[in-house]
C-alpha cells in the first residue's frame, strides 16, 4: 500500500507539471504574440483596435497597463514556479500565487461579461485574445482545484493579494487624468465621469474580494492533491 500512494503521488506530481507547463506555454505564446503584433502595428488582442496610429513606446506602455496582461504575466509566473516545484510554499510565493488566481479569475470574467459583446477582434488577434481570455482563465483556476498545492492561503495572504490590484487602478486613474487613455471602457473617467468609473471599479474590487474569500475557503475544506 505504501508503494502504491509513492506511485500514485508520484503520478500526480508528474501530471501537475505538465499541466502547469502547458498553461505557462499557452500564456507565453499569447504573450509573444501580442507583442509581435504590437511591434508591427497590427491588432492589440485588449481593444480590438489596430496600434499603428500610434508610436511603439506607447504602444508597449499600453500593453503592460493593461490588468489582463499583468494578471497573465502572474499566471506565467506562478505555472512556470509549479512547474519546477508543485508543491512549493512560502510567504511571497503564496501572494504571488493567489494574485494570479484572483487576478486571471476577473480577467476572464470581466472579459466574457463586459468587453466581448463590444470588443472585436480578428486574425492573429483572436488567437492571441483566445490564449489570454478564453484558455488561461479556467486553465489557472482548474489547475489549482485539481492539483493545488494546498492548503496555502491565510487571510494575510489574502490582504496582501490586494496591494497589486488597488495600485493599479491609483495608476489607471492616474495616468488616465493626464494622457487621457484608459485600458477598458467602464473604467473610461474622460467619456462616463470620475465617480461613475471609480464606481465600477470598487464594484469589480468587491467581486474580487468575494472570489479571494472563496479561494481562502475552498483552500482550508479542499483535499491535498499532492500531499
Amino acid at each position: 500500500m505504501a508503494e502504491l500512494s509513492v506511485v500514485r503521488a508520484t503520478g500526480a506530481v508528474r501530471a501537475a507539471r505538465i499541466w502547469h507547463g502547458v498553461v505557462a506555454v499557452v500564456v507565453l505564446a499569447a504573450l509573444v504574440l501580442q507583442l509581435v503584433l504590437l511591434f508591427v502595428g497590427g491588432e492589440d488582442a485588449n481593444s480590438g483596435q489596430d496600434t499603428g496610429a500610434v508610436g511603439l513606446g506607447t504602444r508597449l506602455w499600453r500593453f503592460f497597463s493593461y490588468f489582463t496582461v499583468e494578471s497573465n504575466l502572474w499566471v506565467l509566473v506562478a505555472a512556470a514556479l509549479l512547474v519546477v516545484d508543485p508543491l512549493r510554499d512560502g510567504r511571497v510565493w503564496r501572494v504571488v500565487r493567489l494574485n494570479s488566481l484572483l487576478g486571471i479569475l476577473i480577467t476572464g470574467v470581466v472579459y466574457a461579461v463586459v468587453l466581448a459583446p463590444i470588443v472585436q477582434v480578428e486574425g492573429w488577434g483572436l488567437v492571441a485574445t483566445t490564449g489570454l481570455h478564453y484558455i488561461a482563465p479556467p486553465a489557472a483556476v482548474l489547475g489549482w482545484l485539481v492539483f493545488g498545492p494546498r492548503p496555502r492561503l491565510t487571510w494575510a495572504t489574502v490582504a496582501a493579494a490586494f496591494v497589486w490590484p488597488v495600485l493599479w487602478l491609483g495608476y489607471i486613474f492616474t495616468q488616465g487624468a493626464v494622457t487621457g487613455w484608459y485600458p477598458y471602457p467602464f473604467l473610461d473617467a474622460g467619456l462616463l465621469g470620475f465617480p461613475t468609473a471609480l464606481r465600477n471599479a470598487l464594484l469589480v474590487l468587491v467581486v474580487g474580494i468575494g472570489c479571494a474569500v472563496g479561494f481562502k475557503l475552498l483552500d482550508a475544506r479542499l483535499p491535498a492533491p499532492l500531499s
